[in-house]
């Protein structure tokens, strides 16, 4: 099949390499699309990341987060968002995962409430997944999402109740390598944001859904209030009803949880609710305060929601979302189906189960999974825990969460083991996604980029303040580097030295080396990634 020349606005470029269908995405009309949100916001978008650094270098002075004084009368203020269409009502379980064809159909007829496909940590953003999972969401609307593979010989259909469909973008700190707009590389959240909305807004809503979004990364009230300027352009520019977008924001930084109120004050006309991305949160937790000692981590495994920071911080969400009539959404089960060891498979399910408990017991009006087999086990917790619709009418009086609440460190050790893991499972997803996956399943867990980041910054955190192991060893960078041959030596025993030659492991083993490492803590390793697979 030849690929036609796309015909380009003026001022576009395209560098990315063309295969079979491209050209539906990438028409004149939509890139102009593009091109018009990255003219009319990417300045805005460069100072807000700009903002970011410099909110960094006063943390690393000392000073602490803290729910912001300027905007107390937002928070004391009672107000609610817009309302809400018929298909975001009940989201009780969420199934997420990338945009390749066959996640996409797998993950549409799993069972669950809602699909989020993942533009953002679990693909990694080789161009031709990007524009590939664009053709498949495409499809998916205009009802050509089915399709045989030749590799197994099954026929993938879409059925009668498909899942609605929520598109996470990337977040504002990656580009598009591949589109340039008057010289400059386009944000990767624009790119992805555009492309979706541009093909497939009003095709959703002939369908009786919507074009709905999951916003990662904010930072800030004003990151969230350039999503809603993003928005409103769009709903103007494409003929939407206005107020028709709907953004479900993950609160999964630090300085997001002192603002929530605020972003969804900034959100209200689009705002459908607030999720607890819990991975990231903690990769961000350990970034903003990586340098002062009174924050020092243990174990990563210690981190569980039910203590400290992270259960004030889930509390407090599920308290401002219901305040607001916003939906409040639980966080990610990573297990996945355990084969050949059905005692593993039964702890797996059984610590799916005790987490989602938790979340329909705290006020969460749905939550995450990872993989169609845990679709079930959800379901039923929140089935039995929550038999409306929704828990908006669960306004958590009972919690008052301080600022001090929300910075309160787990108590634990720190070990070798922690250490090890910390370096295998690192070191692995990277491997991954550089080879283009962003989804990747490691022992028994499947993992995106948040593991990777909280790994080595924890890590990092742990040789920048001399942290003891609970042997009475300091982590240094010698010790890091000893144990990183050591794991990686094992590694290629394991995985075999076929296999283990055929990767790109060197990449990966640098990579990961060089940022932890490394005197300055880098912001995110997919920046850096992004530059070895664009």
């Amino acid at each position: 099949m030849s690929t036609p020349a796309l015909t380009l606005p003026t001022g576009v470029a395209i560098t990315g390499a063309l295969a079979p269908r491209y050209e539906e995405v990438l028409t004149s009309e939509a890139l102009a699309f593009v091109a018009e949100l990255h003219r009319t916001f990417d300045a805005t978008r460069l100072d807000l990341l700009a903002k970011r650094t410099a909110r960094q270098a006063r943390f690393d002075a000392g000073e602490l987060p803290d729910f912001l004084a300027e905007t107390k009368a937002i928070r004391d203020a009672e107000w609610t968002i817009a309302p809400l269409p018929a298909d975001l009502q009940d989201r009780r379980v969420e199934i997420t995962g990338p945009v390749d064809r066959k996640m996409i159909v797998n993950a549409l007829n799993s069972g669950a409430k809602v699909f989020m496909a993942d533009f953002e940590d679990a693909s990694s953003p080789l161009w031709s997944n990007m524009i590939e999972g664009q053709l498949n969401l495409k499809d998916r609307w205009a009802g050509q999402i089915d399709f045989h593979d030749a590799s197994n010989g099954k026929d993938y259909k879409l059925g009668a109740n498909a899942a609605v469909l929520i598109i996470r973008p990337r977040g504002w700190h990656l580009p598009e390598a591949h589109m340039t707009v008057d010289g400059a590389v386009v944000s990767g959240a624009l790119f992805d944001f555009g492309l979706y909305a541009f093909h497939n807004a009003k095709a959703a809503q002939a369908q009786g859904s919507g074009c709905y979004f999951y916003i990662p990364k904010t930072e800030s009230h004003l990151e969230a209030r350039l999503w809603n300027d993003v928005f409103t352009l769009a709903e103007t520019r494409l003929g939407l009803p206005a107020k028709s977008i709907k953004a479900t924001v993950l609160i999964e930084t630090l300085p997001a949880v002192f603002e929530m109120d605020e972003i969804l004050y900034e959100l209200r006309d689009h705002m459908a609710g607030l999720n607890i991305g819990r991975w990231d949160y903690i990769f961000s937790f350990i970034k903003r305060l990586g340098k002062n000692a009174r924050f020092l981590t243990p174990d990563r495994g210690r981190m569980v929601m039910s203590e400290a920071f992270l259960k004030s911080y889930g509390a407090l969400l599920v308290k401002t979302c219901h305040r607001r009539q916003a939906f409040a959404m639980g966080g990610m089960a990573a297990q996945i189906p355990v084969k050949n060891d059905p005692a593993a498979n039964d702890a797996a399910f059984a610590k799916v189960r005790a987490d989602k408990e938790r979340e329909a017991a705290s006020g969460c009006d749905g939550t995450w999974v990872a993989h169609p087999d845990l679709v079930p086990v959800a379901m039923e917790v929140f089935n039995r825990l929550m038999p409306a619709a929704n828990q908006l009418g669960t306004l958590r009086a009972d919690v008052h969460v301080t600022r001090d609440d929300l910075l309160l460190m787990h108590e634990g050790a720190r070990t070798e083991a922690g250490l090890r893991e910390n370096i295998r499972v690192g070191v692995q997803y990277i491997e991954a996604w550089l080879r283009g996956r962003g989804a990747v399943p490691l022992y028994n867990l499947m993992e995106d980029a948040a593991t990777a980041e909280i790994s080595r910054a924890q890590i990092w955190q742990w040789i920048h303040l001399q942290a003891k192991l609970d042997d009475g060893r300091t982590v240094t960078g010698a010790l890091f580097t000893s144990l990183l041959e050591d794991e990686m030596a094992k590694l290629r025993e394991v995985l075999t030295p076929a296999v283990y030659d055929k990767g790109r492991f060197p990449e990966a083993i640098k990579l990961f080396s060089d940022m932890t490492l490394a005197s300055s803590f880098e912001e995110f390793l997919t920046n850096p990634a992004y530059k070895l697979v664009a």
